[in-house]
């Protein structure tokens, strides 16, 4: 006996004997031990396997038997949720073409279960009615279709299809808890849609009256050249709403108060150092004086030479279209500053409808350069002219 065992334990062992030290993955190597099966079996790495497969799915079975073998595949992958080699299981099962009608709905409803788990929707709906077609009343098909239909958001649908299987049977919790939510969800769709419908009515109301308050003001209005917008001057009456925005570039809008006065955001540029200021809701009756006196009530720490005084500032806006710019006396209102008849050429009045303007310190150095006129030259306009015109093209700046 002692001679016996001494053969295992010697340098002889006995032929295909596992390694003492690789015994655990050469164990896991045998088909009947296999924790995973590997994803495709190589004949020459796995024999074993690659036999096992040929007389699974052996070509001499008839159709159904090979159609029953890859569902049942399909099945298992399924309880191991791996969905994707289920779905490749039951196509294969498909492809046999088996003239089984109960185990082909099957396949198309285990498919479209499989399917539905990957969030393949709209997929997992075309199998349920290829399953229905082969068997109109088929519950499992009917309760997954209807599911579908409420992944979809396709509520109506929905609601039809667990009207159908409730049909066959009254009782089916699934297809009752189905038809109460997608009844829940399709109002609640509805009750959402008409909000948004008088939303948009409610807006579009609001900026019918925004226009209508400008036109009543006499104040010109043009859009930036866009392949959305076209030039508006004089035919507010034929402007679409649609291309319209009264949301400025900063985020800001033009606004109808309740009082029938506009506000506008309006944008303050100092050019000659690189600084603004911006007011969102400057109201069209108040003077620009009023506004300068809070902002330089103390020098800005950018203001070294202190020259930006309040009662000592220039205001100035451009007509881009002309290349001019004019200065507004700042004593004067928001509202007669854009009714003047240049202010709405593309200047004060843009796509994004805020109006800026240019201030600069009286004895501005860097204003002087730009506007290189004589003192005695300059004209004062009537009271009804609010803006004094400078003759030098702004497009030197």
């Amino acid at each position: 006996m002692e001679a016996f065992m001494g053969k295992f334990r010697g340098p002889e062992r006995y032929k295909g004997a596992f390694s003492p030290t690789n015994w655990e993955q050469e164990f896991d190597q045998i088909p009947m031990f296999m924790k995973k099966a590997p994803s495709e079996i190589d004949p020459k790495k796995n024999p074993e396997l690659a036999c096992l497969q040929s007389i699974i799915f052996d070509e001499e079975q008839t159709p159904e038997e090979q159609a029953k073998t890859y569902k049942n595949e399909g099945n298992d992958y399924f309880k191991e949720k791996d969905y994707r080699k289920a779905i490749i299981a039951y196509t294969e099962g498909l492809k046999k073409k088996c003239s089984d009608v109960e185990l082909n709905t099957v396949l198309h409803t285990n498919r479209a279960a499989a399917q539905f788990h990957l969030g393949n929707y709209r997929s997992a709906l075309n199998d349920a009615i290829a399953a229905r077609k082969l068997k109109p009343n088929h519950l499992k098909a009917i309760t997954r279709g209807a599911l579908c239909h409420l992944e979809l958001r396709h509520f109506s649908e929905a609601m039809m299809w667990c009207e159908e299987g409730l049909r066959t049977d009254p009782k089916e919790k699934k297809l009752l808890e189905t038809r109460a939510k997608a009844d829940r969800l399709k109002r609640t769709e509805e009750r959402d849609f008409r909000k948004a419908k008088l939303q948009e009515k409610r807006e579009q109301s609001q900026k019918q009256a925004l226009l209508q308050a400008i036109k009543d003001r006499n104040i010109k209005l043009s859009l930036a050249s866009s392949e959305d917008s076209t030039e508006i001057s004089a035919g507010l009456a034929e402007m679409s709403l649609n291309g319209l925005s009264s949301e400025s570039a900063l985020g800001a809008n033009v606004c109808l108060q309740e009082d029938g006065s506009l506000t506008w955001p309006v944008l303050f540029l100092y050019p000659e150092h690189g600084q603004s200021d911006f007011i969102s809701t400057f109201h069209e009756e108040s003077r620009f004086v009023d506004h300068l006196v809070v902002m330089f009530e103390e020098s800005p720490p950018w203001d070294l030479e202190r020259k930006y005084i309040h009662n000592e500032l220039e205001l100035y806006y451009e007509d881009e279209e002309r290349g001019d710019i004019y200065q507004i006396d700042t004593k004067t209102t928001l509202l007669q500053a854009l009714q003047h008849q240049r202010a709405g050429e593309k200047s004060i009045l843009c796509e994004s409808w805020d109006s800026y303007f240019f201030g600069f310190g009286k004895t501005c150095s860097f204003l002087r350069k730009l506007l290189p006129w004589k003192e005695g030259s300059q004209t004062q306009l009537n009271e009804h002219e609010l803006f004094k015109k400078k003759k030098d093209n702004k497009s030197k700046i």
